[in-house]
């Protein structure tokens, strides 16, 4: 039987001291080679033991067409058994086209959790919430430039004015019948992070953004992290296989990736150290109410 993507996800987590994904994003410009799968299968050899998940972003494998889809195949074999993988496909339509993506995602490309867009309502992200021990991350607050736009919108929800992304983020937490569900908030947004883990302290919030597009990696490690210093995926994609474009490119994204995983080991102990000072201010606080 399959493991349930988030049991994975935690099993890889402690396993690899980590919360890094990869992404893996194929793009011939930049590559130093021409082989698609050998890349990628040379960046999985070289980082599995520091990451707890790898992210294909499917949308790099369909741009080369038939090549590109043997490629996946091939990637996906090469991904170990006992790390999940994230299909980063951003699907979401009606009803029964949804089914066929999720059926696409999970059943015939055998991928723990995908990447969803709820902008089609809750029919349009069921579909995948089905399959109860898939992983379904919804899009919520994204690191582009102009994610604004349609996101930072004020709407109302349940007499309050918030913006639609925090409805986005709300709305998915109901709609997780099997508790399958979590959220995408980019990196380049701290602010807004924060604010997505108090509206789901328990989540697991997938943040992508990091490296190329700049996104701060401190302040979303210290946004986003759980009392229990997990609950983030950290993506990196261009910043660390691209690390190099030539013939050292594995061992370049192994440094790039080893680096990444202890910057946010480092901010998790800041972190988890901040929760332990706040736990002993309002235990201290308490023992004076109750002396008093």
């Amino acid at each position: 039987m399959t493991q349930p993507f988030f049991a994975k996800l935690k099993d890889a987590v402690a396993r690899n001291n980590s919360l890094i994904c990869v992404g893996l994003d194929p793009d011939l410009s930049l590559m130093p080679v021409r082989n698609v799968a050998e890349f990628n299968i040379k960046i999985i050899e070289a980082t599995s033991d520091l990451v707890c998940c790898y992210k294909p972003n499917l949308a790099f494998f369909e741009a080369l067409g038939e090549e590109g889809w043997d490629a996946l195949r091939r990637t996906l074999e090469a991904i170990p058994e006992d790390i999940p993988v994230i299909a980063d496909a951003k699907r979401g339509d009606i009803g029964n086209t949804a089914a066929a993506y999720a059926h696409a995602i999970f059943d015939v490309l055998g991928c723990d959790a995908a990447t969803v867009n709820a902008y089609g309502g809750e029919d349009a992200v069921e579909p995948f919430l089905d399959y109860a021990e898939k992983g379904v991350l919804v899009w919520c607050r994204s690191s582009n430039p102009s994610a604004g736009e349609f996101q930072d919108l004020l709407v109302d929800y349940e007499g309050e004015r918030r913006p639609l992304w925090q409805v986005v983020a709300l709305k998915s937490m109901k709609w997780s019948k099997h508790d399958n569900a979590g959220i995408v908030v980019g990196a380049t947004y701290p602010e807004q992070l924060a604010e997505a883990r108090a509206l789901a302290p328990t989540a697991t919030i997938l943040v992508p953004g990091v490296g190329a597009q700049d996104g701060s990696l401190r302040d979303s490690v210290l946004a986003g992290v759980t009392t229990a210093g997990e609950g983030i995926i950290v993506s990196a994609s261009r910043s660390v296989i691209y690390a190099s474009r030539e013939g050292d490119y594995p061992m370049a994204a192994r440094a790039a990736a080893r680096l990444l995983q202890e910057q946010v080991n480092l901010y998790r102990r800041e972190r988890s150290f901040r929760f332990e000072q706040q736990a002993q201010r309002s235990e201290q606080q308490t023992q004076r109410f109750s002396e008093d």
